[in-house]
């Protein structure tokens, strides 16, 4: 994630490469940054820390305290940005491990990013300022959706847009094996499936019209389409949705309280 964010930024004229530096214990992680990114690399968190003014921190939760204080030694006083885009973490977190020279902005995007569709929610800490948060807000928003939002709704972002691209991977998967028991092929099936969630989505944005209108317009009296919804819901396809983003956002504050 950390990798696309910086191409991102790089293609949208925010940084050039020789501004980068990216960091990881391994050759081969290394090796694909620089591929995507024609910047250059480190394996020490010590020198990334000390060279950037902004640090885009893409750690485990359970690796970004250690992390922001490795980096805080190796900064030596200097004024550092740190965007953190680790599940579950509180700014009060990550504000705890940095000194007050770290100014703190909490982030989280979804892989969607990576083809330039990503949704991406941040808040920004007691030490950031309102240039901070242009700084994310330009970050984010190079490769899709960017909102800035409070930290309350963090762990309820993680659990829907975070998270929620599985979720559609699995409605995708679902109705393309439906188009399959019907008779269709599978590449025809999962094309299908795929363009039409593609669709569907398309129109919610592009309409501004709530999902319940949208789909009002396309179920006639005693069609096809009423017959199939009646299906979802005797079987519980919204509760299902529903549960799954709570689920999530449970999780994510059980990393932040870990």
């Amino acid at each position: 994630m950390g990798s696309t964010l910086i191409a991102g930024a790089i293609r949208a004229g925010l940084v050039a490469p020789e501004q980068v530096l990216g960091c990881d214990p391994l050759p081969a992680a290394r090796e694909a940054f620089t591929q995507l990114t024609a910047a250059g690399t480190t394996a020490s968190p010590a020198e990334l820390a000390d060279a950037c003014e902004v640090i885009l921190l893409c750690t485990t939760p359970a690796q970004a305290a250690a992390a922001l204080r490795d980096a805080a030694h190796a900064a030596a006083g200097q004024p550092r940005l740190v965007i953190s885009i680790a599940a579950g973490i509180t700014l009060a977190a990550l504000e705890a491990a940095s000194p007050e020279n770290f100014r703190v902005i909490r982030a989280m995007p979804n892989t969607p990013a990576l083809i330039g569709k990503g949704a991406a929610a941040y808040c920004i800490g007691t030490r950031a300022t309102r240039a901070d948060a242009v700084t994310a807000g330009l970050l984010l928003g190079a490769v899709g959706l960017a909102m800035e939002m409070p930290e309350r709704c963090m762990n309820m972002v993680t659990g829907l847009s975070g998270s929620g691209p599985a979720y559609v991977y699995v409605v995708i998967e679902a109705l393309a094996d439906g188009g399959v028991l019907a008779g269709l092929t599978r590449a025809e099936a999962l094309k299908l499936a795929a363009q039409t969630v593609l669709g569907a989505a398309a129109m919610v944005l592009e309409t501004n019209e709530h999902p319940a209108v949208l789909k009002d317009k396309v179920t006639s009296p005693g069609g096809t389409t009423i017959a199939g919804v009646a299906e979802l819901e005797r079987l519980g396809l919204r509760h299902s949705l529903i549960a799954a983003v709570s689920a999530a956002t449970r999780r994510a504050e059980e990393l932040g309280n870990a």
